[in-house]
């Protein structure tokens, strides 16, 4: 059997007790290592589960997934994915050659940022299109992501934004060399995304456009949710690209159109009251 366990959004406890019982049974254990991390390390996981953990990059879940359906037909394998099993494509494709290879397999889910989101205070079915806001470079900034979140908006719908994760990356001349040297680990911040956003507008509006979306639309910044340290922030675009909170995972949501009570959440989050209301009123109707 392959189990696919989520490990949920905090810690080492965040696991439910039907995924903890699986892994406690299974001969390998996986711990997938680049769509996102927890905020406690392998070890911590490790000493919770009684298990060893192997950890598992995307070369090696994208290229090598047949190493991790080895002998799953004859003994007990478990994939861990932090928040839910099914929050990236790439593990579809890993329960698809099972399922080719004959392997059977069984899911079990966990919280993800996908509905863990709604801490803030808005609606998750009044969400649109999720999108991924990508670290840019010298030579690559793609604005793709900004026409999702305008057409999102302009059927009234929030935004989720995810934010880039460089794990395990390389440099193009390392590539290019063939060489195993990887960069840092990187993880995109709300702020640096906000200032991406505002770089669009700027962009579009000397291209004659007047964007869906300005320096004063809503904005919620959230940091590690899940975990006892959880911090949110609203207010304006401007204002989240000036905004800290602390170390990784952050996620950012534009707002859509607004009920009442959504208003009246975020403004327990807000950065600035007097700014957050003369601005947010105006997107609810």
């Amino acid at each position: 059997m392959l189990y696919l366990v989520g490990l949920g959004l905090g810690d080492a406890k965040d696991i439910t007790v039907k995924g903890l019982e699986a892994v406690r049974r299974c001969r390998r254990v996986y711990l997938e290592a680049y769509t996102s991390v927890l905020t406690v390390g392998k070890e911590a996981l490790e000493e919770f589960y009684g298990k060893e953990l192997i950890l598992a990059d995307r070369e090696t879940v994208e290229q090598e997934a047949d190493s991790i359906l080895r002998d799953a037909d004859v003994c007990d394998v478990a994939f861990l994915v932090v928040g839910d099993p099914f929050g990236a494509t790439t593990h579809s494709d890993l329960v698809l050659r099972a399922v080719k290879l004959g392997i059977p397999y069984q899911v079990i889910h966990n919280a993800s940022i996908m509905n863990a989101v709604g801490c803030c205070g808005l609606q998750l079915y009044n969400f649109g299109e999720t999108v991924s806001i990508v670290f840019w470079t010298d030579t690559w900034k793609p604005e793709s992501f900004f026409d999702k979140i305008k057409k999102n908006r302009q059927n009234g719908m929030h935004t989720l934004c995810l934010l880039d994760i460089k794990v395990k990356e390389q440099s193009l001349e390392n590539l290019m060399k063939g060489r195993k040297i990887y960069e840092p680990p990187r993880y995109m911040r709300v702020n640096q995304a906000a200032e991406q956003l505002l770089d669009i507008i700027q962009n579009r509006r000397l291209q004659g456009e007047e964007p869906e979306i300005t320096e004063d639309t809503i904005c919620v910044g959230l940091a590690r949710v899940g975990a006892p340290d959880q911090k949110i922030a609203s207010g304006t675009l401007y204002q989240m690209s000036t905004v800290e909170l602390g170390g990784p995972l952050h996620s950012m949501i534009v707002t859509g159109t607004m009920h009442p009570l959504e208003l009246e959440m975020l403004k327990l989050f807000s950065v600035d009251t007097s700014n957050f209301e003369n601005n947010a009123f105006e997107k609810t109707t």
